[in-house]
């Protein structure tokens, strides 16, 4: 019998004074935010743009529009192939806290949010290129994302996971550019519309393999709908409080990320392809190095490779064969 992987959870917070750690993934969108000389006019920035939206999908017993606070924290997940201690860096996401500023009291929000990983930027910036040099049109090998997908599935299944959280995470991510939405009918009083793609993207089919559905909803007031990727059922397993949460932090960073798209001068109509190439936006005035973290995912993809996927070839297709889910 393999050895079962190992997984260690570590919790940072995120707020105005905090800097990445020397082994956090540099791609990671947060971090990128706390480097350079504006770093700290980043963060406070960032984290009022989370409250404001929250409390603005918050009318109720909230005069005010200030009753509530969002507090972040990065989680990252170490894990040990072989029993040794010595973890490679697997997992980044968000753990989002409300605070109930009235009462003090925190109501513990939804884990996931953002995601971060290391095999996921070897996927994507080392083997898909490598894949694809000598082809003449664009395709994925058989097995893309397969490893990835069932350290995720094991992670989420894992006695450590449920010691820290209590519900299934939600990725909350943008809507891919060269795609088509189509607004329906649904509408969820805090998702808002539900829209529809008309195809599949290689996003959805790689968060597949992690066990993970998505639905694409435009939240009131927003300008473009969020991919909400997820497990079991977003609509009844969590509560209007938490699904806001999500929203708050995953729009703003959008916004940041990609205000082509959310932060855009129009809102998306009935039929909607976002565009990168949109002019008609504006800017946040955070600074988010788009440059760097296109070229950091390269250098982590290797990272990955060189540590996680070669240092561990034989141990990796020993469990995969016959320990994953």
């Amino acid at each position: 019998m393999t050895r079962a992987l190992t997984f260690k959870i570590r919790s940072t917070r995120f707020d105005e004074d905090y800097t990445p750690a020397d082994n956090s993934r540099l791609t990671t969108n947060f971090a990128n935010l706390a480097r350079g000389p504006n770093r700290k006019q980043n963060l406070r920035s960032a984290l009022q743009m989370i409250d404001n939206r929250f409390n603005a999908l918050v009318p109720w017993d909230n005069p005010g529009f200030d009753r509530y606070g969002i507090e972040l924290d990065i989680i990252s997940v170490d894990l040990d192939m072989d029993g040794t201690g010595q973890a490679f860096p697997a997992i980044e996401m968000l753990q989002v806290t409300i605070l109930d500023r009235p009462t003090g009291t925190r109501l513990e929000g939804i884990v996931g949010n953002n995601f971060s990983s290391y095999v996921r930027d070897y996927d994507f910036s080392v083997v898909l290129p490598a894949y694809n040099e000598d082809r003449a049109g664009f395709s994925i090998p058989d097995d893309f994302g397969e490893l990835h997908g069932k350290v995720f599935k094991t992670f989420v299944s894992s006695s450590a996971y449920s010691a820290h959280f209590r519900t299934q995470p939600v990725i909350c991510l943008s809507v891919s550019h060269n795609t088509i939405y189509r607004r329906i009918a649904n509408r969820h009083p805090v998702l808002g519309y539900e829209y529809r793609p008309d195809k599949t993207s290689l996003t959805e089919q790689y968060f597949a393999k992690m066990g993970l559905q998505v639905r694409y909803f435009m939240p009131s007031d927003s300008v473009a709908p969020l991919a909400f990727y997820f497990r079991g059922d977003i609509l009844n397993d969590y509560t209007n409080l938490e699904l806001i949460g999500t929203i708050a932090t995953m729009e703003t960073f959008q916004k940041i990320y990609r205000p082509e798209i959310y932060n855009a001068n129009s809102a998306a109509g009935e039929a909607y392809q976002p565009s990168l190439e949109n002019p008609d936006h504006s800017l946040t005035r955070i600074v988010y190095d788009r440059e760097e973290r296109n070229r950091l995912a390269v250098e982590q993809g290797r990272f990955a490779e060189k540590h996680f996927i070669k240092h561990h070839h034989a141990r990796l297709l020993e469990w995969s064969a016959k320990d994953a889910a």
